[in-house]
C-alpha cells in the first residue's frame, strides 16, 4: 500500500477525531498487527492491515459486550430471540465504528500511519449469509434492536459458503462458491464451551406414555458469536451463528482397516450441514440437507435458550429456574418464515420427553412463547415437507405435528361440525398426492401471532393466503411493515446526504427518522435543493467511475440512472424492464434526430441456479446491452448494465447512486420489498405497482411524488377470473409486438436465432405475471418519467419529498412495533462504570 502523506479529507458528519482515542487505536492497531498478525509495517499486507484494524475496533467495544450480557442476567430481563436461516450482513468494519462513534478516530490514526481507510474497507470479504430481503431484513433489524436497547439474540448458521458468488460469461450466469471464511473472520468468537448435540435419524420407542428417540446419529452444534453495536450507546447484542461439526473424530472401523481418507470423508459428509446456504428457488423442498439444516438451526438454538433461561448469572451453570411457568415472561421466540418452524415440535419434544411436563402445559407455553412472521403471498413459495422424509429424518417431530394438528383439527370441528372441506383446507398435514406438513399452517396454529410485513401483503393474508385461520383467530394477525436501518442505509452509505442533513436538522434523525420531516421547510430554498442535487451528482460520478472500472463501460453523468437490483424472479418483472429497453431503442432507432431524456438503465441480481427461466433473462438483457451499447447511432442516450454479482457492497453504492428505482412486481405477489425503502431514502425516486410497500410509500410522501403504473390487485384477479389472453396485448400493441418479435428473430442472439423462443413462449401463453396486461400503462408512465427529469428543479424537489417522508421505513420504528405488540419486551439501559478503550 502506497503511504500517503499528502492526503486530506473532508471534515464530515462521522465527527472530529478526539486525538486521545487516535493515539489509543495507533497503539491497539500496531500491537494486533505484531501480536495477532505477526507482521510487522515492511511486510504486511492490505489485507493484514484490515485484520488488525478489525481487531482493534472489536477491542473497543468488547467490554461493552460482556457488560451488556451481564446486564441481562443482572436484570433477569425478558429477551427476544429471532431465528433466522439467513442474515445478509454485509461488511461489518464500518458500520460498527460508524455506530461505536469512533470512525472519525479510527480514519485519522490510519491517515497518520499512512493508511487509507478506503482500502482497508474494500478488503473485507461480504458475509453474504442471505439470498435477498429476508436476510437482509434480519440484519437490520439486529442493528435496530441494538440501537433502541431491546435485549436481544439472533440465531442462525454460520454457512461456510455463502450465496454464490455470480460470474457472467458471454452473458450467461456462472455459479462459483462464496468462500467467505477463506481469509477468516476477525469479528466472530468460537465458543466451544456451548457446543450442543444434534440428532437425527432413529426410531422412536413408547412405554407407558414416554417417549424415547433413540438410535439416533448425531453431530456437534458449534456456537460462533458476532458483536451487534447499538448506535451511539453501550448495548453490543450477539448474533450467534451455529456450525456443524462431526460428533466423532473418525470411523474407527475405516481407520483400522487402513481406509484413512474415508474415516476423515465420513467426518467431512456429517459436516456438510453448515457447509453452503441453499438459494432461494423454491424448488428446494424435498432435499434432505435442507431440512437438516433446518432443524440443526432450531434444535441447538433451543437448547441454548433453554440453558440460558435456567441459569442464574452470566458464566454460570447453577439452575435457577426449575419449572417452566415464567418462560414466556422471560423468552419471546419469533420465526422469521417457516424456514424455523420446526422449532415448535422441538419445543414441545423438549418440555414434554425431556422435562416431563404434560402436554397441555407445554402446548400453552409454546404458544405463548412463539410468534410467526410471513414473507410470502407465492403459493409454491410456502415450505411444505414430504412427511416420509419427515419420519424418516425427524420421527418424533412428525408424531407431534400429528398431535398438533389432531387437536387442531378437533377444535374446528367443534366450531364448524359437518364442514369437512374446511377440515381438509386448514389441515396442517396435507392429503392431496404425496402427504406433506404445511409448515405455515403448522405455524399458524402454534404461535399467539402472526405478522405479514406490508399492509397490503397482511390484507391478503387475512383475504386470501390463510382466510380460514383468520376467521378461526382473527386477533391473532397483525401487520408489521418492514423497515430498514438508516445508520447503514444513509449513514454509512451516503455521506454526502449525510453531512447536508445534520447541517440542516441536526443529528437526530439518525436514531428518529421521522425527525426528517423537518426538511421539508427546504422545499422552496434553492439553495438548499442546490445542495442536494450536488450530491446526487457526485455520488453518480463515483458510481460512474465504479462502472467504467469494473465493466468497461462509461456512462453520460447527465443521463437518468435508472436502476432494477433484487432477485432474479418471474414475478418481480425484469423481463417487463427489459421490454422497455427494447422499446426505448427501437425509438432511437427510428428517429435518430428526436429529442430523447439519456438513460442508463442497470439491473444486478442473482437467479437461483436451478431457475431457468431467471438465468434466461439475465442472458437476454446482457445481449440486449451488447446490441444497444455498441450500436454508434444509440451513443450515450442509452446504455445498459448489468450488474455482477450484486451484493451488500455493491448496494451501498447503487442506492446513492439512483435516480430512478424499478418496483414493478405484479400487484399482489411482493410481501414488501424493502430495496423500494432505500432507494426512496436516498432520494431516487420510484415507477412502481401499488404492490408491497409501496403502497405505504404512496401513502407518504403523496402519489405526486411517485410514479405509480398497472393493475391493483383487484384489477390482477378480476382478469385472472375472466380469463387473461397475452396474445390479445401483443396484438393490439405495435411496440410491444415488435419487441417480442425481435427477441423470438434473433435480433439480439443473431448466432442463436431461436435462443430466446422459451421467453417468447411465456411471455405469449404462460404469462403468469400479467406482463404484457401492464407493458403499455408501464411505457407511458416511463414517458412521465423522463418528462420530469427533464425539469432538475422540479425532480429535486420530489426527491426531497422521498427523502422527508420515508420516516416511517425505518427499522427503529417496526422494531418497536414488534416489542410492544408481540414480544412484550422493555428496552434495557447498559450502563459502563468506566468508558471501554
Amino acid at each position: 500500500m502506497a503511504y500517503c502523506p499528502d492526503k486530506r479529507r473532508q471534515i464530515s458528519v462521522k465527527g472530529i477525531p478526539q486525538l486521545e482515542n487516535v493515539q489509543e487505536i495507533k497503539k491497539s492497531f500496531n500491537r494486533h498487527l505484531h501480536y495477532t498478525e505477526l507482521k510487522d509495517r515492511n511486510n504486511a499486507t492490505v489485507r493484514d492491515f484490515y485484520h488488525a484494524l478489525a481487531h482493534t475496533v472489536r477491542e473497543y467495544i468488547a467490554s461493552r459486550w460482556i457488560r451488556t450480557q451481564q446486564t441481562y442476567y443482572k436484570k433477569d430481563c425478558k429477551r427476544v430471540y429471532y431465528l433466522s436461516m439467513e442474515y445478509y450482513m454485509g461488511r461489518t468494519l464500518t458500520n460498527t465504528m460508524i455506530n461505536s462513534k469512533i470512525y472519525a478516530e479510527c480514519e485519522e490514526a490510519m491517515y497518520e500511519l499512512g493508511l487509507e481507510m478506503e482500502e482497508l474497507e474494500e478488503k473485507e470479504e461480504d458475509a453474504g449469509l442471505g439470498n435477498g430481503g429476508l436476510g437482509r431484513l434480519a440484519a437490520c433489524f439486529m442493528d435496530s434492536l441494538a440501537t433502541l436497547c431491546y435485549p436481544a439474540y439472533g440465531y442462525g448458521i454460520r454457512y461456510e459458503y455463502g450465496i454464490f458468488t455470480q460470474k457472467i460469461i458471454n452473458g450467461h450466469q456462472i455459479e462459483e462458491p462464496d468462500d467467505w471464511l477463506r481469509f477468516g473472520n476477525p469479528w466472530e468468537k468460537p465458543r466451544p464451551e456451548y457446543t450442543i448435540p444434534v440428532n437425527f435419524y432413529g426410531h422412536v420407542e413408547e412405554r407407558d406414555g414416554v417417549h424415547k428417540w433413540t438410535n439416533t446419529t448425531q453431530v456437534i452444534a458449534m456456537p460462533y458469536d458476532t458483536p451487534i453495536p447499538g448506535f451511539d450507546n453501550n448495548t453490543v447484542n450477539t448474533l450467534r451463528l451455529w456450525s456443524c461439526r462431526s460428533s466423532k473424530n473418525f470411523d474407527l472401523s475405516h481407520f483400522n482397516a487402513g481406509d484413512y481418507v474415508q474415516a476423515v470423508c465420513d467426518r467431512n459428509v456429517a459436516e456438510n450441514i453448515s457447509r453452503v446456504l441453499y438459494p432461494n428457488d423454491n424448488f428446494l423442498i424435498g432435499r434432505e440437507l435442507r431440512l437438516k439444516q433446518e432443524y440443526f438451526l432450531v434444535a441447538a438454538t433451543l437448547h441454548d435458550i433453554i440453558r440460558r433461561y435456567k441459569v442464574s448469572t452470566f458464566g454460570s451453570t447453577q439452575a435457577k429456574n426449575i419449572t417452566f411457568d415464567e418462560f414466556p415472561n422471560k423468552a419471546a421466540i419469533q420465526l422469521n418464515d417457516t424456514h424455523p418452524a420446526l422449532a415448535i415440535p422441538e419445543f414441545l419434544r423438549i418440555l414434554v420427553d425431556i422435562e416431563k411436563l404434560p402436554w397441555e402445559k407445554a402446548w400453552n407455553l409454546c404458544k405463548a412463547t412463539f410468534a410467526y412472521t410471513n414473507h410470502t403471498l407465492l403459493p409454491e413459495a410456502l415450505e411444505r415437507w414430504p412427511v416420509a422424509m419427515l419420519e424418516h429424518v425427524l420421527p418424533r417431530h412428525l408424531q407431534i405435528i400429528y398431535k398438533i394438528n389432531h387437536h387442531h383439527l378437533e377444535n374446528i370441528s367443534k366450531l364448524y361440525p359437518g364442514d369437512f372441506d374446511r377440515l381438509r383446507r386448514m389441515s396442517v398435514v396435507e392429503e392431496d398426492g404425496e402427504k406433506r406438513i404445511n409448515m405455515a399452517f403448522l405455524a399458524i396454529v402454534s404461535s399467539h401471532c402472526i405478522n405479514g410485513v406490508a399492509e397490503l401483503h397482511s390484507s391478503l393474508l387475512k383475504t386470501l393466503v390463510f382466510h380460514d385461520f383468520y376467521e378461526l383467530s382473527p386477533e391473532k394477525f397483525q401487520n408489521k411493515t418492514n423497515g430498514i436501518t438508516p445508520r447503514r442505509w444513509i449513514l454509512l452509505c451516503n455521506q454526502g446526504l449525510s453531512d447536508l442533513i445534520s447541517e440542516k436538522i441536526k443529528d437526530g434523525w439518525k436514531t428518529n427518522l421521522f425527525e426528517l420531516r423537518k426538511l421539508r421547510q427546504f422545499l422552496n430554498d434553492k439553495s438548499f435543493l442546490q445542495s442536494l442535487y450536488q450530491v446526487k451528482q457526485d455520488n453518480k460520478r463515483r458510481f460512474a467511475k465504479y462502472i467504467e472500472d469494473n465493466f468497461g463501460i462509461k456512462l453520460n453523468l447527465s443521463s437518468m440512472f435508472d436502476i432494477q437490483v433484487k432477485r432474479l424472479h418471474e414475478y418481480k418483472r425484469q423481463l417487463l424492464n427489459a421490454l422497455h429497453m427494447i422499446t426505448l431503442y427501437n425509438r432511437i432507432k427510428k428517429d435518430p434526430n428526436a429529442s430523447f431524456v439519456p438513460r442508463s438503465i442497470m439491473v444486478g441480481g442473482k437467479a437461483a441456479p436451478g431457475y431457468h427461466i431467471a438465468k434466461k433473462i439475465i442472458l437476454l438483457i446482457n445481449c440486449i446491452a451488447k446490441i444497444i451499447n455498441n450500436d454508434p447511432i444509440v451513443g450515450d442516450r442509452l446504455k445498459i448494465v448489468f450488474l455482477e454479482n450484486y451484493k451488500i457492497s455493491t448496494a451501498e453504492k447503487v442506492f446513492p447512486a439512483a435516480d430512478l428505482s424499478e418496483q414493478i412486481s405484479t400487484a399482489g405477489t411482493e410481501a414488501s420489498g424493502t430495496g423500494n425503502m432505500k432507494f426512496m431514502a436516498n432520494g431516487a425516486l420510484t415507477i412502481g405497482t401499488l404492490d408491497g410497500a409501496n403502497v405505504e410509500m404512496a401513502e407518504e410522501m403523496g402519489e405526486e411524488n411517485i410514479f405509480i403504473f398497472g393493475m391493483t390487485v383487484k384489477e390482477v384477479n378480476d382478469l385472472k377470473h375472466k380469463g387473461y389472453k397475452a396474445t390479445k396485448y401483443y396484438e393490439a400493441n405495435e411496440e410491444l409486438k415488435m419487441a417480442i418479435d425481435q427477441i423470438r428473430d434473433g435480433v439480439f442472439s443473431p448466432t442463436q436465432p431461436n435462443l430466446f423462443q422459451d421467453l417468447v413462449d411465456i411471455l405469449l401463453y404462460h404469462d403468469r405475471f400479467y406482463l404484457l396486461a401492464d407493458y403499455e400503462s408501464y411505457v407511458k408512465c416511463q414517458e412521465r418519467v423522463s418528462e420530469a427529469y427533464k425539469d432538475t428543479l422540479k425532480w429535486t424537489k420530489m426527491c426531497l419529498l422521498n427523502i422527508a417522508n420515508c420516516g416511517k421505513f425505518s427499522s427503529d420504528r417496526t422494531i418497536t412495533e414488534y416489542a410492544e405488540d408481540i414480544w412484550k419486551i422493555k428496552p434495557v439501559t447498559v450502563d459502563m462504570e468506566n468508558k471501554p478503550k
